[in-house]
């Protein structure tokens, strides 16, 4: 299973919400780049970056700031928030990122999703945000009448390879993720998740690994010290690599 540290950023900086919540916002660095390197002397080999203005604006606020991050090297990294055309999409790639992640626009645009999967194929996934299990969007700020497995469903059936489910409850509180919902969309086939929200030990991402899960997004664990990424690349991602061999 691959892990994925978070950077969440607003305004240029790295940031961290609770449960979504523009208001309970958390500054931890202004510059970000630097937190990325952080995260590559412990072990990281992925990176999770999401431009929280993009998402609530759709505009491109901190494309030079990824930038930047992408700069650094070393890493696997996909980037999501307010990408919703095919020029962004387009510019993220080029610029060196390994994923896109189609949030709002997966919802509101399908014709525009099922073109970037066939153009781009695993290079673009969905981030699929569930409150009371139904999926949010526009950065967490409108929630639909969705049912969030069954869209995750009909993902697969459009041949959408990963799919990144954030359950918002849980975001940002540091206690525990939504294991049951992972356990339930693990047994879609053909679909790769990548589970988010509220992970805050280790036991935690080994349950993941065992059902099968594809990857793991560390935020608010990784900036508080209740997770150290070293300690779970050795415990999940490098013991995996070794099962593998």
């Amino acid at each position: 299973m691959e892990l994925f540290p978070a950077i969440d950023l607003l305004g240029g900086k790295a940031v961290r919400l609770v449960q979504g919540d523009y208001a309970q916002k958390t500054v931890y660095s202004d510059r970000p780049e630097e937190v990325a390197e952080g995260f590559r002397r412990q072990g990281g080999r992925n990176l999770h970056l999401v431009d929280l203005d993009g998402a609530k604006d759709g505009a491109p606020e901190n494309f030079e700031t990824i930038r930047r991050i992408v700069s650094v090297g070393g890493f696997f990294v996909e980037v999501g928030g307010g990408i919703r055309t095919e020029q962004r999409v387009a510019d993220y790639l080029e610029m060196g990122v390994s994923r896109v992640i189609l949030g709002t626009a997966a919802v509101t645009d399908p014709d525009f999703l099922d073109r970037m999967v066939a153009r781009y194929g695993a290079q673009i996934a969905v981030g699929v945000d569930a409150r009371d299990g139904r999926v949010a969007t526009h950065g967490w700020l409108e929630t639909t009448d969705l049912d969030s497995f069954s869209f995750c469903q009909e993902l697969s059936r459009r041949g959408v390879q990963t799919v990144i489910y954030t359950d918002i409850s849980r975001d940002g509180k540091l206690a525990g993720t939504n294991l049951a919902a992972y356990r339930r969309l693990c047994g879609i086939e053909g679909l790769s998740v990548v589970a988010s929200g509220g992970i805050s030990a280790l036991k935690e991402l080994e349950e993941l690994a065992q059902m099968g899960a594809a990857g793991a997004i560390l935020g608010k664990a990784l900036y508080t010290g209740k997770l150290r990424l070293d300690e779970a690349v050795a415990r999940v991602q490098n013991q995996a690599g070794r099962e593998e061999r």
